[in-house]
C-alpha cells in the first residue's frame, strides 16, 4: 500500500495527474500494480487523507490539489482537529485514570496491551487501539470524557491506520502505551500525564513528517 500510495502521490505532485483529472479505477490500478483491490482502496484513502484527491460516489476519484494539505483529514475531522481535542481531553484523562481507575479497568488495559503486542493484522490492531483509548477515558471516572472519545473514534481509527501504514507507528505506539499504563498502575497522575503527552507529541510529529516528506519511493 505504501508503495502504491507513494507512486500515485508522486504522479500527482509531478503533474502526471493534474488537478481535475480522474484517477484510474480501483480495478485498473489493481491490475497495473498487481495487488488486491483492498490495497488500492487503502492507498486511495491515503491520498484523500493527504488532501490530494476527492472520492465522488459513482464517479470515481479526482485530483483536487497538486500537493498535500497542511493537515490530513480523517472522515469529518482534520489531524489538527484531533490533536487539539486529544491534548485537552486525553492528557488530563490519563491523570484522572491514574487516580480513579478500578482494578478491572487496569486489568483490561494490560490485556489490551498484550493483545496489541501480539497482533499482526493492522485492522485488528487499530480496533484494539481505539478500545485502549476509550478504556482510559472510562477509567477517568467521568462519562463525559468517554463520550468525547467515542465521537471521534472512527477518525482516530483512520488516523492510526494511516500512521501505521506510512509512519511505522505501531511498535512505537505499543511502547508508549505501556508507559501510559505503567503510570496509571502506579497511581502517578503526573507520570500518566507526561506519558500521554509524549505519546500525542510523537503522533503529531509522525503526521508532520508524512505530510512534508516528498514522495521519492517507487513500487
Amino acid at each position: 500500500m505504501e508503495a502504491v500510495l507513494a507512486y500515485l502521490r508522486r504522479a500527482i505532485e509531478s503533474g502526471e495527474y493534474a488537478v481535475g483529472d480522474k484517477l484510474p479505477s480501483e480495478a485498473a490500478l489493481s491490475k497495473e500494480f498487481e495487488v488486491s483491490r483492498s490495497v488500492i482502496r487503502e492507498a486511495l484513502r491515503g491520498l484523500q487523507a493527504l488532501g490530494l484527491t476527492e472520492s465522488k460516489t459513482g464517479k470515481g476519484t479526482f485530483v483536487i490539489a497538486a500537493g498535500p494539505a497542511e493537515h490530513p483529514t480523517f472522515g469529518p475531522y482534520s489531524a489538527r482537529d484531533l490533536i487539539e481535542v486529544r491534548r485537552h481531553v486525553e492528557i488530563p484523562v490519563a491523570g484522572y485514570a491514574a487516580l480513579r481507575r478500578s482494578s478491572d479497568q487496569l486489568d483490561l488495559l494490560v490485556h489490551l496491551l498484550d493483545r496489541m503486542d501480539a497482533e499482526a493484522d493492522n485492522t485488528a490492531w487499530v480496533a484494539l487501539d481505539s478500545l485502549f483509548h476509550i478504556t482510559i477515558a472510562q477509567a477517568s471516572g467521568n462519562p463525559a470524557f468517554g463520550k468525547v472519545i467515542e465521537e471521534i473514534r472512527d477518525a482516530l481509527a483512520r488516523q492510526s491506520s494511516f500512521l501505521n501504514q506510512l509512519g511505522g507507528r505501531r511498535e512505537l505506539s505499543n511502547i508508549e502505551h505501556r508507559r501510559i499504563v505503567s503510570a496509571i498502575a502506579d497511581g502517578s497522575e503526573s507520570g500518566a500525564v507526561e506519558a500521554m503527552t509524549a505519546h500525542l507529541e510523537h503522533v503529531e510529529d509522525a503526521l508532520t513528517s508524512i505530510v512534508r516528506t516528498s514522495s521519492e519511493k517507487t513500487p
